[in-house]
């Protein structure tokens, strides 16, 4: 079972309890205990200050399970009695259970007390005709390290302020992806429709409507009304819509967030998201950011950014075949706690250094594996020239640079040189530094690609 699943089953059963779902801290020490941790990893993983208040949390979901289940669950027995139970549910096909929608692409339907069978034909819940769940192109978490705050900002502005446009920004590599696909596995329940679409594949914005249309509602849909429908849809049902790779509807060669001309009907779409009255959200992941991103006025406009920077514990570097362990932080400080810089060096650590992070750590450089040189070209070339001009003269120096010192060195207006750094900074490439000037510097390792380029 994934813990997906786990927490699907157990979301059920505590439903059936208490009349109210899974909450934050409930979901984590399922998952923690699914996992076989003690209460106290739990409590560290997740950000609890009491290992004691993660006890109290893990009995009393016991006792709740206890109750639903007829018999005595307990920390020891709780993976057991789960798989169990699933295998129990796969062979009761043919009894009549209570069956209750998850809202995901299958159904459970939660043993109930033998007693209770067929005790009250009013208790039975029907299936939601149009919950629906598309994550046919989202990844597989395997994996997932050191993001509790930003899973519980994201179950805020979603679940308790309702904010319609979230944008999860950041390098590539950084892990927008898989935050938002963890969020979305502890979630279903939340949601009636969920919907999870790669613009990599598919840039289409009427292709994705149309396809949405057609298989969450049961209406015909009128060629010429589809938005109208569409926001139909999003009113009358709790529905997430999840956009990843949205940079490919910019153009590449100009200042971050500037639409290709056949896909401006996204910003009037993402406006609309904004604007219109309805219940749903939207989750754009992007390396770089376009101006419907932004709020001015977050009180009376329902949008919100978050940027993601690097992780800054060990154990992303567990399970990649490195020793010497107290050198792990040092190597995650030198490529930005970046997921996939660091998933690269390992390969090449454990190749060329028999897996010995000490032994790299002496070569005293920051070296650019091909792979992440092949992630860089591909951002390079996104960028303007102007772009390409401002990074080429920072990346000469290693302390910050100075506008008045770019002047000096580019012949660019003062126009051309601001939008050209606010565009890098929007493609969290540069960050600007205050001092006793205000300065500006690459980040680290795409400063050291640059410099590879000659």
């Amino acid at each position: 079972m994934t813990v997906t699943e786990v927490l699907q089953l157990v979301d059920q059963l505590v439903l059936k309890h208490t009349g109210n779902h899974l909450n934050d801290i409930q979901k984590n020490v399922v998952q923690g205990i699914w996992q076989g941790q003690t209460y106290a990893e739990i409590a560290n993983e997740f950000g609890y200050d009491s290992e004691n208040h993660i006890g109290n949390v893990s009995r009393e979901l016991y006792r709740i399970l206890s109750d639903q289940l007829g018999e005595d669950v307990n920390k020891s027995n709780f993976r057991w009695t789960i798989e169990r139970l699933k295998d129990s549910l796969n062979s009761l096909n043919s009894s009549k259970v209570f069956c209750i929608d998850i809202k995901s692409s299958f159904n459970l339907c939660p043993l109930i007390k033998n007693n209770d069978i067929g005790s009250n034909e009013d208790d039975e819940i029907d299936f939601v005709n149009k919950s629906y769940c598309d994550l046919t192109l989202a990844p597989k978490i395997t994996h997932f390290y050191n993001r509790t705050t930003e899973l519980q900002t994201l179950s805020n502005w979603l679940t308790n302020q309702n904010t319609r446009l979230i944008s999860v920004l950041g390098l590539s590599g950084i892990g927008k992806t898989t935050l938002v696909k963890q969020f979305v596995d502890l979630n279903l329940q939340q949601f009636d429709v969920v919907i999870w679409k790669s613009l990599k594949l598919s840039q289409s914005l009427d292709r994705i409507i149309t396809e949405i249309l057609t298989t969450v509602n049961t209406e015909s849909i009128e060629t010429d009304n589809k938005l109208t429908q569409l926001f139909n849809l999003l009113r009358q049902q709790k529905c997430i819509i999840v956009l990843d790779d949205v940079q490919e509807l910019f153009t590449k060669g100009q200042f971050a967030g500037q639409y290709q001309t056949e896909y401006k009907d996204y910003k009037t779409f993402f406006t609309m998201m904004i604007e219109i009255e309805h219940q749903s959200n939207l989750i754009l992941i992007s390396q770089e950011q376009c101006q419907e991103m932004l709020c001015l006025d977050e009180d009376l406009y329902p949008v919100k950014c978050l940027e993601l920077e690097g992780i800054d514990n060990i154990k992303i570097l567990t399970n990649l075949g490195l020793n010497d362990e107290e050198s792990w932080l040092k190597l995650i400080d030198l490529y930005e706690g970046n997921p996939i810089y660091l998933k690269d060096i390992a390969s090449l650590i454990r190749t060329i250094f028999a897996g010995k992070v000490s032994e790299f750590l002496r070569e005293d450089a920051l070296l650019v594996t091909e792979e992440i040189k092949f992630r860089f070209n591909e951002l390079f070339e996104r960028l303007s020239p102007i772009e390409q001009q401002i990074a080429v003269e920072v990346s000469k120096s290693s302390q910050p640079v100075s506008r008045e010192d770019l002047r000096k060195s580019l012949s660019l207006s003062s126009m051309d040189l601001i939008n050209g750094l606010q565009s890098l900074s929007k493609r969290y490439l540069l960050k600007t530094t205050e001092g006793d000037k205000i300065g500006f510097k690459l980040s680290p390792v795409f400063r050291e690609y640059i410099r590879t380029l000659g």
